[in-house]
């Protein structure tokens, strides 16, 4: 049985969303948010004490991106992938990086200085700065979905889910009225999936049975 420690709204929402569109068997773990600090015991399982966290047997993996890929391969077959011998190769590799190191780091920033940092250490500046950063790179996801439905391969795959989760995250913390009409377009097929609607309900409802409140939303 897969295990994936998840917080409401962060990055481990890509490999929960992976599972939803698989249709895999996982037990979901909530946590509170930061769980570095309000679930010390964390740090014995996963001593960076970040999320997510996926246990898979004996594999333990702590990179959001990467475990969508991992699932992708380890549990397959799958449309969700692209082969090597795929034209779209390079394509969905380069998105699958550029999901979290491109996209969702700036906002990561946007977010501490915002709503993370005590009220004396917020900075509107950096916050500014950083969103801005976010939406020229975003300029990509703009260009890539402005005759196509998905990002690559001509279907919807996993990179797919993991740009997805920036744009929801962006949407979280108030950058989404600032998308370009095709990221808008895009962003709102993507939460009409199943998967995506799936995902949203399993967090929700392990909160709740878990009783793990929710992150307060910008």
């Amino acid at each position: 049985m897969i295990t994936l420690y998840h917080c409401d709204g962060a990055r481990s929402f890509r490999p929960l969303w992976m599972l939803e569109e698989m249709g895999l068997p996982y037990e979901l773990k909530m946590l509170p948010f930061p769980p570095r600090v309000f679930a010390k015991e964390y740090l014995a399982l996963n001593p960076l004490g970040t999320i997510p966290f996926m246990v898979d047997g004996e594999t333990r993996m702590t990179e959001s991106s990467g475990i969508c890929h991992y699932l992708g391969v380890r549990h397959g077959l799958t449309p969700l992938m692209v082969g090597p011998e795929d034209p779209a190769y390079g394509a969905f590799l380069n998105w699958m990086y550029f999901s979290d190191a491109t996209l969702t780091f700036p906002q990561t920033l946007v977010l501490r200085y915002t709503q993370l940092e005590p009220e004396e250490r917020r900075n509107p500046q950096v916050a500014g700065d950083y969103a801005k950063w976010f939406l020229g790179r975003l300029r990509a996801v703009e260009a890539a979905t402005a005759n196509t439905e998905a990002l690559c391969a001509g279907r919807f795959t996993a990179a797919d889910i993991v740009i997805g989760y920036a744009l929801r995250l962006a949407d979280t913390i108030g950058l989404a009225k600032d998308f370009g009409p095709n990221v808008a377009a895009y962003w709102t097929r993507l939460q009409q999936r199943d998967g995506f609607k799936r995902a949203v309900a399993a967090e929700q409802q392990a909160g709740v049975e878990q009783n793990v409140a929710p992150r307060v939303r910008a």
